[in-house]
């Protein structure tokens, strides 16, 4: 039986409306949209450690909220120096304001309230240019001994024996090594020479004493200047030198996203249970299982790091050089800071807690736990004109917890699996790549016997390179051979731990707009197709009379 006019144009306004229920949830989130004239633009200056993600979180909430962030990484040391001078409205750095700097310049006292809030995790990773037979090598091993003798200028050939006793499986190469260091002040630095004075102090003090420095000098942030050094500003100044073909032999310490970036490798690292380690995101989030936090909120270095306990924890899938950054927040209103800018600092704040750590494997980071997540909640409360309505960890799109858990729990290292029998201090060695050459194994050339990280159960814990995706790029650098700095339009893979920036969503054709086309069909034919079929009923009906 024929359905009326009626009927057909409320079925069709039905069918409409269920199409646009199921398009509302994929919409953009456009709350925070609306208000893009009320986001007051931000700026800050600091590490290029943790640049690499902080410029994926610009980039995120330029595009979905309208809000600009300004960063520019001109080293730690400058950052905290901008934050004191108060033209900045942030800084980041790796290390908290020095009271007596090793460069002899004026204690670091900001003038106005401030406090540290941690950003993100990482390993300070040593990458490196090898060659043998004309082949690169990608499975470089060095304990922590090796690689101080290496920047102290004790070790001074690959073909050192030292060197071949941690690298059982490669014939090294006789090739002067050319340590690469920071000539700025820099977060990366501290933290290198930091873990270097505590672990080998005898070799740090000694050098120092070499290069007129004091004994003992512990943590510094600027890199003595010694013998072939050399010396380049930023990670991105390091890591380009490193993968220019004139890099050849050279090996430097920098965060490592950039390796992946650049489709180098990094030297696996020799841990405290006697297995050679990755800093993929599972090996750094285990190890700073082990970081003890000043968590004394009224002193002033509130959330600051302690890592003895990292660099000497005993579980094998530890990476020891694990460490975080922080953004040093502002407290109260001064300078060109303003609670306008302090609404946009809390929000910013907010996303980088939350959403943007889903994305800190994928750059070559570890994301922050739930303790660390809660600290920065507190923080951000502190910022003035922070709106601190959604400051709520059960809202919270952390991948490290979920609602409900511990605060002691990290569901990332919960899962990080077991390294391979073949990194294991020994007569035997992985043959798998790292970082950005993950997928470039290198052949046995030396005694030992090879194996595969993969292959031994070892994974993105031990061999691989992070989150656990599947990749088959190949690393390959990606320099821009006149400038000797990394590209950032090109990035490579590591297994999971892709560099690739996230797609963010656009304007162009998507589902969305798919669905909401099919909607607006929809509500046409709701209109149009009542009168039609209305006529032809009715000729219909004057035909059958």
């Amino acid at each position: 039986m024929p359905r009326s006019p009626r009927r057909i144009l409320r079925i069709a306004l039905a069918a409409a409306a269920a199409v646009l229920a199921v398009a509302a949830p994929l919409a953009p989130q456009t709350a925070q949209s609306a208000q893009a004239a009320n986001w007051a633009p931000i700026t800050g200056t600091g590490s290029t450690w943790s640049q690499n993600a902080l410029d994926q979180w610009r980039r995120n909430v330029a595009t979905n909220y309208s809000m600009t962030v300004n960063y520019s990484g001109t080293g730690s040391s400058a950052g905290r120096r901008d934050f004191i001078a108060q033209t900045v409205d942030f800084a980041v750095s790796e290390i908290p304001f020095q009271s007596a700097p090793e460069d002899g310049s004026a204690p670091e006292k900001p003038t106005s309230g401030f406090a540290y809030m941690p950003i993100v995790a990482g390993g300070t990773s040593f990458m490196y240019n090898l060659k043998i037979g004309g082949k690169r090598v990608t499975n470089l091993r060095l304990s922590g001994d090796t690689i101080t003798k290496i920047f102290t200028g004790v070790i001074t050939n690959w073909k050192d024996p030292q060197i071949a006793k941690d690298n059982p499986g490669l014939a090294m190469p006789d090739k002067a090594i050319v340590p690469v260091v920071r000539s700025d002040g820099s977060g990366s630095t501290a933290q290198f020479t930091l873990w270097m004075s505590k672990q080998h102090s005898a070799l740090w003090n000694s050098f120092c004493s070499k290069v007129g420095r004091p004994n003992p000098c512990g943590l510094t942030s600027q890199y003595p200047s010694y013998g072939n050094f050399k010396a380049q500003s930023g990670s991105l100044g390091v890591a380009g030198y490193v993968s220019q073909s004139y890099g050849e032999g050279a090996i430097t310490y920098v965060e490592y996203s950039y390796a992946l970036k650049s489709g180098f490798p990094v030297a696996k690292v020799l841990n405290a249970a006697g297995y050679y380690i990755e800093p993929t995101a599972p090996s750094v989030a285990v190890a700073l299982m082990k970081a003890a936090i000043n968590d004394n909120a009224s002193s002033p270095d509130y959330l600051t790091q302690i890592l003895d306990g990292v660099y000497n924890g005993a579980d094998p899938r530890t990476y020891p050089l694990s460490s975080y950054s922080y953004m040093i927040v502002p407290t109260q209103v001064a300078g060109i800071f303003t609670a306008e800018k302090g609404k946009t600092l809390g929000a910013f704040s907010n996303y980088m807690l939350c959403e943007g750590q889903q994305q800190a494997a994928t750059l070559g980071y570890s994301p922050l736990p739930m303790n660390l997540v809660q600290a920065g909640f507190t923080q951000i409360k502190r910022i003035p004109g922070a709106d601190v309505s959604g400051v709520d960890l059960n809202k919270c799109n952390n991948p490290t917890f979920k609602p409900g858990d511990s605060p002691s729990s990290n569901q990332l290292a919960a899962t990080a699996p077991q390294p391979a029998a073949c990194d294991k201090q020994g007569p035997d060695q992985c043959t798998t790549g790292t970082a950005g050459a993950r997928n470039t194994p290198t052949a046995t050339t030396g005694g030992g016997k090879g194996g595969s990280s993969a292959e031994a159960g070892g994974g993105a814990g031990a061999g691989g390179a992070g989150a656990g995706a599947g990749s088959t790029d190949a690393g390959a650098a990606a320099t821009d051979g006149s400038t000797g700095t990394i590209d950032d339009t090109q990035l490579t893979s590591a297994n999971a731990a892709r560099a690739t920036p996230f797609a963010l969503a656009d304007d162009g054709w998507g589902g969305q707009q798919t669905v909401m086309l099919i909607a607006a069909g929809l509500l046409v034919l709701a209109i149009v197709l009542p009168p039609l079929l209305f006529g032809r009923l009715r000729r219909s009906r004057g035909t059958t009379e």
